[in-house]
């Protein structure tokens, strides 16, 4: 990717929680919880779609109060793009640094945190538990698998089905 091109952040399918310095993204196509820290989230919403990669580090210093740099926001872009936060994959060149070099790079010369997403599959056995809610105390409603709720006639305090 060259710096005439102008990444676009991901919206459809994605869940978007805003918390203090971080934004959390849920991808419920593949059901995965991505956290990006306030740098990173700064340049995923800088990916308009019209915002080159030079724009970009000028918007994020703009709202760092400090210079970021166009490796700052390739590092961020090849996260973004690795997590498939972006409409369109990004093959990204970190100038023939590896992401661990250039983490360390622009660690040392960056006034604001390195961008990070750290991500994690959520457990299908949360979702399984949530299906299975108590229509009143005492009466389970029965899931759409049974094995998922294994006791039909008993509720627990916090309206799910309680185990046999």
């Amino acid at each position: 990717m060259n710096n005439s091109q102008r990444p676009t952040a991901r919206k459809s399918g994605l869940v978007v929680q805003e918390v203090p310095d971080e934004l959390l993204v849920y991808d419920l196509d593949s059901n995965k919880a991505h956290c990006l820290n306030q740098s990173a989230a700064m340049v995923w919403r800088s990916c308009n779609g019209d915002n080159s990669v030079a724009e970009i580090a000028e918007l994020v210093g703009q709202q760092a109060g400090s210079g970021v740099t166009e490796d700052f926001v390739w590092l961020a872009i090849d996260q973004l793009s690795e997590n498939n936060l972006l409409e369109k994959e990004v093959a990204v060149d970190l100038k023939g640094l590896s992401r661990r070099e250039a983490i360390k790079k622009i660690g040392m010369a960056s006034v604001i945190a390195v961008p990070v997403i750290a991500s994690l599959v959520a457990p299908q056995s949360a979702m399984a538990a949530a299906s299975c809610r108590c229509a009143v105390v005492g009466d389970c409603t029965l899931p759409t698998q049974p094995a998922m709720c294994p006791n039909v006639n008993n509720c627990n305090p916090s309206g799910l089905c309680a185990p046999n």
